[in-house]
């Protein structure tokens, strides 16, 4: 069992409901003349408490949960400083801590940006795009992206401009890459060598993510594929960014839906 924020708001919301709903259940028992006037210091607080860290588990087990983009593996679509809202129903509901599904829901679709527990360490979570579903062959050579033997259509849009979030990688070219069910962009360094090329076979309940900047990105290519019991749930929205160069809040992102 992985002890993260998780586990310790469920413990939150286990004490504090065990401390008042215990001392509500003694109350009924008593006489009327022996109830104090007042609820011990311990109860109050749990009384207080209890509502809001239950609330909090609520939206962040099964509904959504705020994310921050600590590096620029998935720019231009993510920068450093931008906040994120996951969807954590969208591919089924599951127990806290436990990870358990015990809801079905819907499966990742191809061009999906989704978090998930780094298989090769769950306590950690990383944010990549779906390019593989279970059964694909994805291939990788010379920048150029194929699945199930199909090159994905690429137009060059230049050189790009990060501004100050995504100036360590001013002047890389920008692409835009067709995955048939979604169009997106994405970062290379045309003048370097790809960092790990050949195919790939995407088992059974398992995908194959990479992140936008391609040669910048410790995904898929390097440590494998994602089993479908390490997602957390889908990207869709940007809450927050801040623009550490400034610094300050960039609010032209404020608002951006993810594709």
């Amino acid at each position: 069992m992985d002890y993260d924020f998780s586990f310790f708001l469920v413990l939150a919301t286990f004490v504090t409901g065990t401390i008042w709903g215990g001392y509500l259940l003694l109350q009924m028992t008593r006489p009327r003349r022996l109830l104090p006037e007042k609820e011990p210091l311990l109860v109050e607080y749990a009384h207080s408490f209890f509502p809001v860290v239950l609330i909090v588990l609520i939206l962040r087990s099964f509904l959504f949960e705020p994310f921050r983009i600590p590096s620029g593996s998935m720019m231009p679509t993510l920068l450093i400083g931008d906040f994120i809202l996951v969807n954590k129903f969208t591919y089924g509901v599951r127990l806290p801590v436990l990870n358990n599904k015990i809801i079905e829901m819907g499966s990742p679709k191809r061009g999906d940006i989704v978090v998930f527990r780094y298989p090769k360490d769950p306590t950690v979570d990383y944010i990549k795009r779906v390019i593989g579903l279970p059964g694909d062959r994805i291939g990788y050579y010379n920048k150029q992206l194929f699945i199930n033997g199909s090159p994905m259509k690429q137009t060059s849009l230049g050189s790009y401009d990060g501004g100050t979030q995504g100036g360590a990688y001013q002047g890389e070219t920008l692409i835009s890459e067709d995955l048939t069910e979604l169009t997106h962009d994405i970062l290379v360094r045309v003048e370097d060598p790809s960092l790990r090329e050949g195919e790939f076979v995407v088992k059974p309940g398992e995908y194959f993510v990479m992140g936008d900047n391609r040669d910048n990105s410790n995904d898929s290519r390097f440590w494998g594929t994602v089993p479908e019991a390490n997602l957390v749930g889908r990207a869709f929205f940007i809450w927050m960014s801040w623009d550490a160069g400034k610094p300050g809040i960039s609010l032209s992102r404020i608002g951006t839906t993810l594709q």
